[in-house]
């Protein structure tokens, strides 16, 4: 902002207002980082049960016709990656998934109905 204020009128200086946007991104980017902050619960795992899917459990289901997928990690919703198999504990299969063991069947509520799953394996 400083080094754009020097190039002249502040009314007409365009890398001043791209300056001052950029700014603004900044400290909106910091208020959203302060609050999850703020709000951060950090999961002990070492008390956790290891037959029981909770936050931190990799988990292996297989569909309705035994087919297995690929093993899916449980986080909290910061920290989800849908695409690399990271999936958020509060969306609709990790939801399902949380509480259950080996060999229990979870019904997920997809767009396009439901689809049952049965829980394989629980890894830590």
């Amino acid at each position: 902002i400083k080094v754009a204020r020097g190039f002249g009128d502040l009314s007409e200086n365009s890398e001043y207002d791209e300056a001052k946007n950029e700014q603004g991104k900044l400290y909106s980017r910091i208020a959203e980082l302060e609050e999850i902050l703020q709000h951060v619960v950090i999961v002990d795992e070492s008390n956790a049960p290891t037959n029981v899917v909770t936050i931190g459990c990799r988990v292996v289901v297989a569909d309705a016709s035994g087919r297995e997928m690929p093993a899916y990690k449980i986080v909290g919703s910061q920290e989800a990656d849908p695409m690399h198999g990271i999936i958020s504990e509060e969306s609709p299969f990790g939801r399902a998934l949380l509480g259950t063991k080996e060999g229990d069947t979870v019904t997920v509520e997809a767009p396009r109905g439901a689809i049952v799953y049965t829980v394989k394996k629980i890894e830590r």
